[in-house]
């Protein structure tokens, strides 16, 4: 589904990442792993399209993504959450999922009700339904990531890329939301790429695990044989 080749991207001399090679298989759960600045945040934005001058190659379901921006790779199918929730404040949470509802629908004449039950479907699946007619700034800080995900989610995409949805959450909360995502993959077979620094979630989530260091892959296999290797542990860790 998603193919990655030679992807190098620089910042005035400063190399974020060198040559990363990387395939995502359809329906696949992938975490993606690495110290803070190894380049996770780059490879993401390099994939979403909010950093395109990058060298190398991004293909989508065999379509080259280079020169395309943002809106145009969700329109592909490619849809991702934020570590830092930013909702429409003035909206309530129903209306925040309306929008990327109507985005997904495109050309498509879906009438409103159509849109309000998806909307509704959503907000369900994510345990909102009680939250659906208030404003998001009553929101606690699970409710917020659970409304990150869902904003992604009505996107409707083929890839949903999780961006530490569980940072700073409780243990119980964790736990809510990985097993939100795992639903999710089952259910719709939509591959999903999770940037975490909770291993126990990484390990608990994907079916492999990609690590960075330094802007280069250091690691790609089974969650076992990734948490075993002493580039990873070296990485983390140091000598």
């Amino acid at each position: 589904m998603l193919k990655i080749q030679n992807l190098t991207k620089t910042y005035s001399g400063f190399t974020a990442l060198t040559d990363i090679n990387l395939e995502v298989e359809s329906g696949e759960r992938l975490g993606l792993i690495g110290p803070n600045g190894s380049g996770k945040t780059t490879l993401i934005n390099c994939i979403s399209g909010a950093i395109r001058d990058y060298d190398g190659e991004i293909h989508f379901n065999n379509d080259k993504l280079n020169t395309l921006r943002a809106h145009e790779r969700t329109r592909k199918g490619i849809a991702r959450s934020f570590q830092i929730p930013k909702p429409f404040s003035s909206m309530t949470v129903k209306q925040n999922l309306l929008i990327p509802l109507e985005f997904a629908a495109g050309q498509s004449k879906l009438d409103r009700m159509s849109l309000e039950d998806q909307a509704d479907e959503i907000i369900e699946e994510l345990g909102l339904s009680d939250k659906s007619n208030e404003l998001t700034l009553g929101l606690t800080q699970i409710e917020m990531r659970k409304l990150e995900l869902a904003r992604a989610m009505a996107a409707k995409p083929k890839l949903l890329i999780s961006d530490e949805a569980m940072a700073g959450l409780s243990s119980s909360e964790v736990d809510d939301i990985l097993r939100i995502l795992i639903d999710l993959n089952d259910r719709t077979k939509i591959s999903i790429i999770m940037i975490e620094h909770i291993m126990r979630a990484v390990m608990g989530f994907s079916d492999r695990i990609v690590c960075l260091d330094a802007g280069r892959i250091i690691a790609n296999a089974t969650p076992s044989e990734v948490i075993g290797n002493p580039a990873v542990e070296k990485a983390y860790l140091g000598e």
